[in-house]
């Protein structure tokens, strides 16, 4: 017998003759077919008015949409009442880790998604003894490999998910010059240059920064058009947390457009926002900014996640000289008191009320997960920053926390533009035995739900099927993955299979580790990854490779 793969090819022409209309009396060719998505509403992705049309499946490829439902397969999945579309692109993940834990990521698989995005600044690889040393005093833990040497041995492990990475134009920068504030010279620069080839060909999808967090914040903008220029060759994207998000979120999209045009790549905007209550007013001219770029031919994209509230670490807000060096070299500046002093003066803690603590390391500190710094300091009877350097110094991390600075109805605004695309900022968790000792963001358990459940079917904010171009197609278009994002003859079968009238999420500030519900199928590669709202035990996820991989 032919091989899954195999077959594939050579029934393509008969199937396409059975998918056309066919009088009652003719009877459906025999195919072959692998699995069959029956009875459901296709959302193909493309943005069109939805159709019943059955998904027929033979190894890891679509072989047939079929509108006439007259063919038959080995496996049958019940779609029954139910909408069916292509897998969902997470275009911002950092379940790496979580991955490499339990390969299952249940908190994205069960909302629908088939590929995981990450590289926002640090990507799984190149990874040599300086970003190994940094990642370690940060409180990470990463082996010390080559790019895809990083995403092939996640596979290798299991993964339910495809994978897929940019690399991090931060992980590059540690790698030549490690954590100094300085300019790289223009050997280093060439060596830079020379990793971003070498990941390209490894099959990143192109450049990642992250640019309010040091070192990636010490890089000039000649550096990051250099580095953009060296994946352009290889159809790469300029992906980036731009360097202001609130005071300077105008200029910083000036910035992101600039490198574009002049190293001639897409470019895309991390999670989009304007953070803090005096910049909300800021976000119609960034989305009319962006617009603009469009409109003189530049592809200029943004992706989001569906919260009013941001998470990363504390030590976002305490200004930037203060980690030049690396980790080890921040904790001694908060240990020294003429620097305390400054980094005091200097950090931008406005609005304690609304930064939620809920990451630590030790054990001790554990009791503040759920607490608010400014809670915090007013038992320790000191100000806002002081408690803030006092906990990164007892707990040796960036202390993780959700920072409440964005404006609901600018969600909406995002929500409404049709060149934005959806990433959940967070990890790939599997609850197995407990519920983690610490919190962490809801997006992480209920981005894409939460899209689909309230902004979709309760607010009405988009159509059912906009949302799921949104959660598919514009991504992987975006991206160049030719064959991924649609239900089409010939595409690989990524597909979910959901109830429209009851996908929700469940996760909470309060209660973030829970998973949401509605997802009743989830096929990654021709394969159930999920069947009947339980996870199987095939780990079909692959590497997906950008358009320079060799």
């Amino acid at each position: 017998m032919l091989p899954r793969y195999a077959r594939a090819t050579v029934l393509a022409a008969l199937l396409a003759a059975a998918c056309a209309p066919a009088p009652a009396d003719v009877p459906a060719p025999a195919s072959g077919a692998d699995l069959l998505i029956r009875g459901g509403t296709v959302y193909d992705g493309g943005g069109g008015a939805p159709y019943a049309a059955d998904i027929v499946i033979a190894g890891d490829s679509i072989l047939a949409v079929d509108r006439a439902r007259r063919i038959p397969a080995r496996d049958t999945l019940d779609a029954a009442g139910l909408a069916v579309a292509p897998g969902f692109v997470n275009m911002l993940s950092w379940g790496y880790e979580e991955l490499l834990q339990d390969g299952r990521g249940e908190s994205d698989l069960r909302q629908g998604v088939t590929l995981e995005i990450f590289g926002e600044g640090s990507s799984p690889g190149p990874v040599n003894e300086r970003v190994a040393r940094e990642m370690l005093a940060r409180g990470d833990t990463v082996p010390q490999w080559e790019f895809g040497e990083a995403l092939d041995s996640l596979v290798a492990r299991g993964v339910s998910l495809n994978v897929a990475s940019f690399v991090g134009a931060t992980t590059v920068r540690l790698h030549e010059l490690g954590a100094d504030d300085r300019a790289p010279t223009p050997d280093e620069l060439a060596r830079m240059q020379a990793l971003v080839r070498r990941a390209m060909e490894e099959g990143a999808l192109g450049v990642g920064t992250s640019l309010i967090y040091p070192p990636a914040s010490y890089s000039t903008t000649a550096e990051l058009v250099a580095l953009a220029r060296a994946a352009a060759p290889y159809g790469g994207m300029y992906i980036s947390h731009m360097r202001g998000e609130g005071d300077r979120l105008l200029e910083a999209a000036d910035e992101l457009i600039a490198i574009a045009r002049e190293a001639g790549v897409p470019a895309e905007i991390y999670h989009i926002k304007a953070a803090g209550a005096d910049n909300w007013g800021k976000f119609d001219a960034l989305l009319a900014k962006v617009d603009s770029a469009r409109r003189a031919g530049l592809r200029i994209t943004a992706d989001m996640y569906t919260y009013p509230a941001s998470a990363t670490g504390i030590t976002s807000r305490f200004p930037q000289w203060a980690a030049a060096g690396g980790f080890d070299s921040l904790l001694a500046r908060l240990q020294d008191p003429g620097a305390r002093s400054r980094v005091e003066a200097e950090s931008d803690f406005r609005d304690p009320a609304g930064v939620l603590l809920v990451d630590f390391r030790t054990p001790p500190l554990r009791a503040l997960v759920g607490r608010t710094l400014e809670e915090v300091a007013r038992e320790r009877r000191v100000p806002p920053a002081v408690a803030a350097m006092d906990l990164v110094v007892e707990d040796r991390s960036r202390v993780g926390v959700v920072f409440f600075s964005m404006a609901e109805e600018n969600v909406r605004k995002a929500i409404r533009t049709p060149w934005v695309s959806f990433g959940s900022d967070g990890g790939a968790y599997t609850l197995a035995d407990s519920t983690p000792v610490n919190a962490t963001h809801p997006r992480a358990y209920g981005n894409f739900a939460r899209l689909l459940g309230r902004y979709v079917r309760e607010e009405r904010l988009i159509p059912l099927e906009e949302a799921v171009r949104r959660l598919s197609a514009l991504p992987a278009e975006n991206l160049g993955l030719a064959r991924r994002g649609r239900l089409a003859a010939g595409r690989l079968a990524d597909v979910v299979v959901f109830d429209p009238a009851a996908v929700a999420d469940r996760a909470t500030y309060e209660r973030p580790h829970q998973y949401a519900v509605g997802v009743r199928h989830v096929v990654v590669n021709g394969v159930p990854a999920l069947r009947d709202g339980q996870v199987t035990a095939a780990r079909p996820g692959r590497v997906v490779r950008g358009r320079g991989a060799r």
